[in-house]
């Protein structure tokens, strides 16, 4: 990313105030990490690819006064399961192939955060942003509804990185949300019957979770005592109706 007035929307985006630890994924050069520096308290930033987690202390220590705010880890991503402080607010830039598993397994692992923002491929933006009942809507949606509240705030024009994408990108917006819909015992099995409901999204679901509730007279029971219409689709529940859905199947 090579767009300073950019780089300062996304911070300003994602919320980043003086008292925030940020955690930044995918730094690359330090364009953002630069940005984000000038917000914070401190940054930590997990990169990858060695070469770029080597480099970026030294550009940071180039660029900007107190280089100790800076917190490098070159790990991927999703095996980052702790850090040295807990992180206030997310700020990522993901690459296709991943930017859905990472986002979810960030918002599981570290509770602390509040807000952020991440930049995806504009289809994906669309999908973890969608509202039941459009076609980009699926278990994105869904599972990430169960963390926050999701939004697509624009798009990004290609011809702010370097070497230039061949794909458009987009800003996503999250604000955690303050109280949990369930337990963890909850969100696992809400988790199960969404994949379900999606794994044949054209099927009603009393179809679609016949082999997750054991038959499907056993779905359409689960259904009515969730107060949900056997012959729905899951592109038509919210969050809310899975998890009643869940909760019903382990009365």
């Amino acid at each position: 990313m090579i767009d300073s007035n950019v780089c300062t929307k996304i911070v300003r985006t994602a919320g980043v105030t003086a008292d925030d630890i940020a955690l930044e994924i995918g730094p690359g050069l330090g364009s953002l990490t630069l940005a984000m520096l000038d917000a914070a308290k401190s940054v930590i930033a997990v990169e990858i690819d060695p070469r770029l987690a080597e480099q970026l202390p030294l550009t940071v220590a180039e660029h900007f006064e107190h280089p100790e705010n800076l917190t490098v880890i070159n790990k991927d991503a999703l095996a980052v399961h702790d850090l040295p402080v807990a992180p206030t607010v997310l700020v990522a830039n993901l690459p296709y192939n991943v930017s859905v598993p990472v986002l979810l397994h960030l918002l599981e692992k570290f509770p602390t955060i509040r807000t952020g923002v991440v930049m995806v491929q504009a289809e994906v933006a669309d999908r973890l942003a969608a509202k039941p009942g459009g076609k980009e809507y699926g278990i994105p949606s869904v599972k990430a509804a169960w963390w926050a509240d999701v939004k697509n705030v624009g798009t990004v024009s290609r011809s702010i990185f370097w070497p230039a994408p061949n794909v458009d990108s987009a800003l996503v917006y999250f604000a955690k949300r303050e109280v949990a819909l369930g337990s963890e015992t909850e969100r696992l099995a809400t988790f199960e019957a969404i994949d379900a409901g999606f794994a044949q999204r054209r099927k009603t679901l009393r179809q679609a979770l016949a082999e997750w509730a054991g038959s499907a007279a056993r779905a359409e029971e689960i259904l009515i005592a969730a107060k949900v219409s056997p012959q729905a689709r899951a592109e038509e529940l919210t969050v809310h109706d899975f998890l009643r859905i869940a909760q019903a199947k382990n009365v």
